[in-house]
């Protein structure tokens, strides 16, 4: 809300919240002037980290985080740009839980609606790739805020979190008049869905345009 983006903010508002998989979004990993947000938010947390970088941002790495609590064993990225529009990648990272590989999906597409038509498809199909098998989370900014391509591959192939069944409001961006649903979760195989929060404190307003959205899953 003030202009500034700065990794201890968000790393306090991660701490409250105390997930043990935590997925970013925009963020600004190594370059010339350090090691960036990523690792400063890591290390404040005590969490491993993998990114995936779309694009560079003042000469720094700019794209998607996955920070855990539980070893991450292997982490693929992407590719999901469409023509001049901004870079995207898709983020996928594989947490060690328990005798469980999670395969954690980190999403950020596109805002205008033939990008986002483009990247559906391919979305949909790296996803439900029978390749790779096991309990599988697909959550992030989706960019779209009502029933598009993206929305309906989706839940035609995977399982669908409706946050209606557990808060009074869908709606996460912006956090502090939320107009939008931009922020969606997908599952596949052995995971059940506990439950789905969006704290809304002063300290995460501050920290970021959109509501952080939580989940509580139950694996196998």
């Amino acid at each position: 809300m003030d202009g500034r983006t700065r990794p201890d903010r968000i790393a306090s508002v991660l701490r409250r919240i105390g997930a043990d998989v935590v997925a970013l979004q925009e963020v600004v990993g190594a370059g010339p002037r350090g090691g960036g947000h990523a690792e400063a938010i890591g290390a404040a947390l005590g969490m491993g980290w993998v990114m995936t970088p779309a694009r560079l941002l003042r000469d720094h790495q700019f794209g998607n985080a996955v920070l855990s609590r539980f070893p991450i064993t292997d982490h693929v990225g992407h590719d999901l740009s469409w023509k001049t529009c901004e870079p995207r990648r898709l983020q996928r990272a594989d947490i060690a839980i328990d005798g469980w590989t999670l395969h954690v999906y980190n999403v950020h597409l596109g805002t205008a609606i033939l990008e986002r038509r483009h990247q559906a498809e391919r979305l949909a199909t790296i996803v439900t790739d029978r390749h790779v098998t096991g309990p599988k989370l697909v959550l992030g900014d989706f960019n779209e805020w009502m029933r598009g391509l993206v929305t309906t591959l989706m839940s035609a192939r995977l399982n669908s979190v409706d946050l209606g069944n557990y808060l009074p409001r869908r709606r996460t961006y912006p956090g502090l008049f939320p107009l939008l649903h931009l922020d969606h979760i997908y599952y596949a195989g052995r995971v059940e869905i506990v439950g789905i929060e969006l704290p809304r404190t002063p300290l995460a307003l501050m920290a970021s345009d959109h509501l952080p959205l939580v989940a509580d899953i139950r694996i196998g």
